[in-house]
């Protein structure tokens, strides 16, 4: 899963959204310096993805796109399921989507000392363009994967994403729509282990 989703599965505990943001940045020992909420939303990072890649209706979605984007599959996917929950975003929270988006870079900003360098860089493109908000239509979608391409050292074909994603839409919606209930489920349950521990 991508941004959005990681924010949201957070729960309301502003420091394990922190956490979740940063840790694909933290790497080997740089893991002592979190402690509490903040590694509790590293942790959580990891449990979703780690959920993530083994689910087979998410295996189902990257095996559609693999014969024209390879290795690259799986991040598109991400990407895809982060659009199609900011399209639905009404059937998952009672939140405005533009509001939870606004409190995320909040969080982040208020805490933007703390960033490890990778996620520094990150935060102003999220914030400038809007990313969060931006995910649920397809031209800021479009926008994102070709950012994305130039960034790669290989040819990525990330920029036809986009078109992929428009000759099969219902079928990625229908596994997003399958897989994301069972995502929120094992992220509160990760979440409510977190709180057995206090």
């Amino acid at each position: 899963m991508n941004f959005l989703a990681h924010a949201f599965l957070s729960g309301n505990n502003s420091e394990v959204l922190f956490g979740n943001f940063v840790a694909d940045s933290i790497k080997g020992k740089m893991i002592a310096k979190y402690s509490g909420a903040l590694l509790q939303g590293v942790q959580l990072h990891r449990a979703i993805d780690l959920f993530t890649d083994q689910h087979p209706v998410v295996k189902q979605s990257i095996n559609r796109l693999k014969p024209e984007f390879l290795r690259f599959s799986p991040v598109i996917v991400d990407i895809y399921y982060d659009h199609f929950l900011a399209a639905n975003w009404s059937k998952y929270s009672s939140r405005d989507l533009s509001e939870f988006s606004v409190e995320v870079y909040r969080i982040l900003l208020r805490n933007y000392s703390k960033l490890p360098p990778r996620s520094k860089r990150i935060l102003p493109w999220m914030m400038a363009q809007n990313w969060l908000t931006g995910y649920a239509n397809l031209q800021d979608l479009q926008r994102v994967f070709g950012g994305m391409s130039r960034r790669t050292k290989f040819d990525s074909g990330m920029e036809h994403a986009v078109e992929f994603l428009k000759l099969h839409y219902q079928d990625f919606e229908q596994e997003f729509d399958t897989f994301f209930p069972d995502l929120i489920a094992e992220s509160e349950r990760v979440l409510s282990e977190f709180d057995s521990w206090q």
